[in-house]
């Protein structure tokens, strides 16, 4: 309501509408008068709307546009009612019968039924890109070249890779698969991620150490997920200088 695109759209609409003069306004009320009413009806209906949408698009929104449509519009249809006919009794002294509110009911229902839908599914049409572009912090990384060889349940950021035998065990942040591969050739598909090998059977993802530790002439890593990786003296060096121990 306070943007002045929004505004002024408000204001152009009501204003054409007061000097159309509908609903047989022309013949009651002056220009100017007819077009304070109608700027204001314009601006309430509009912000009854948008209250009903902030408050109901949450929570349907999983629903079909036409089913969401059906929820949202004949609750901002009554309360436009209730509202024009408060204005119409204070400016006019109007107390409708029951056949003149079911008319004035059903016409504002509508009116609200098809600019609900027309907003919804404009929404719900555009495109994600489009849709989030202006909230876009950028293109998503793509995956490093390992996590292809998971299942999709275990494509999570990548934690450690550690040699069993002829396989390697790959874990993430979501679980572990032991994979056909030599360290070297694994180490090669983490693309991105920041890591280092520290051990001749192990390999870390630096950002996802959350403890480190001296033991001797070697040192502990304790991963997030609560493992913990050796890593050997010759490979000290490369710890320190990712911070993780003291030079």
């Amino acid at each position: 309501m306070t943007q002045p695109l929004t505004l002024a759209a408000l204001l152009g609409a009501g204003a054409v509408l007061g000097v159309m003069g509908p609903f047989d306004t022309s013949d009651h009320l002056g220009l100017f008068p007819r077009l304070a009413y109608w700027i204001f009806l314009t601006g309430a209906g509009y912000g009854i709307g948008s209250l009903v949408g902030h408050v109901l698009s949450l929570r349907t929104q999983a629903l079909h546009f036409l089913l969401r449509t059906s929820i949202m519009a004949p609750i901002t249809g009554g309360l436009i009612t209730l509202v024009v006919m408060s204005v119409n009794y204070l400016v006019f002294g109007l107390t409708p019968g029951r056949a003149a509110v079911a008319s004035l009911a059903g016409t504002t229902i509508a009116i609200a039924w098809i600019v609900t839908a027309v907003l919804i599914y404009s929404e719900t049409a555009r495109p994600d890109t489009v849709k989030g572009a202006a909230m876009a912090p950028g293109p998503t990384p793509p995956l490093p070249p390992i996590l292809e060889r998971l299942p999709l349940e275990l494509r999570g950021p990548l934690v450690a890779l550690s040699v069993e035998d002829h396989y390697v065990w790959v874990q993430t942040t979501k679980g572990s698969e032991m994979v056909l591969l030599r360290l070297s050739d694994a180490m090669r598909e983490t693309g991105g991620v920041r890591g280092a090998q520290v051990h001749r059977s192990h390999w870390v993802a630096l950002d996802q150490v959350a403890q480190a530790r001296r033991e001797k002439d070697r040192a502990i890593l304790t991963l997030t997920t609560g493992a913990e990786i050796p890593v050997s003296r010759a490979n000290l060096p490369k710890i320190k200088d990712a911070g993780l121990l003291p030079k």
